[in-house]
């Protein structure tokens, strides 16, 4: 009787070890993937972030939420005020890597909703038919431009003359900032001749009395 157990208790301490070795193999795969990404997600931030941001209708084809006057709950409902009311997105695809720990809100210099030039993994997306969330709708900038007509400045208006020469030169339009300085020198010059030339004349006016 003892020749036949010895067998089974062979087999059983057998099974007992690659029991442990597979749960010690287990053990360090899910210990291993876990720190891998913890490593991915907390220290390199080496993530993608989707971000609904400001779009311009004028410009560019944008997401439209509108406000529903059926509904009571804040963030929801109608306000009144047409900017609360609708909102104008697009969605931002960006490597958390690459986006700069700041606030835009407060932050004028914060480029966090920004691709940098030939950036990678940075990319916008436009509304259409395809990826237009139940709801909402697209807007067309033509139609926007012809319901919206922009205000145009008044010729002795500097202040708005100012601000569209600004929209008009993109952040890195060399050029354009470049003839803008010219004419703003060019401008200057003009002013310190009229200057020169009233100089010249208040003097000669003041030779002449002296003169008579």
């Amino acid at each position: 009787m003892d020749m036949e157990q010895i067998p089974a208790q062979n087999a059983e301490i057998n099974i007992d070890r690659k029991s442990k070795v597979l749960f010690v193999f287990l053990g360090i795969l899910i210990i291993g993937s876990i720190a891998g990404t913890y490593w991915k997600i907390v220290v390199k931030r080496d993530y993608m972030i989707q971000a609904q941001i400001d779009c311009d209708p004028a410009e560019e084809k944008c997401f439209v939420w509108e406000c529903d006057p059926n509904s009571t709950e804040e963030g929801e409902a109608c306000t009144g005020d047409p900017e609360s009311d609708i909102w104008y997105y697009k969605i931002l695809n960006r490597n958390a890597k690459n986006i700069p720990l700041c606030d835009p809100d407060t932050d004028e210099n914060c480029t966090a909703y920004e691709c940098n030039p030939g950036e990678k993994d940075c990319s916008e997306e436009f509304c259409d038919e395809e990826n237009v969330p139940d709801g909402e709708s697209c807007n067309d900038p033509e139609q926007y431009l012809i319901e919206n007509p922009q205000e145009e400045c008044a010729e002795d208006d500097k202040e708005c003359l100012g601000e569209e020469t600004e929209e008009a030169c993109a952040p890195d339009g060399q050029e354009c900032l470049g003839a803008q300085d010219e004419e703003e020198n060019v401008s200057g010059d003009e002013d310190y001749l009229q200057g020169q030339d009233g100089n010249e004349a208040s003097d000669t006016y003041a030779n002449d009395t002296e003169g008579e």
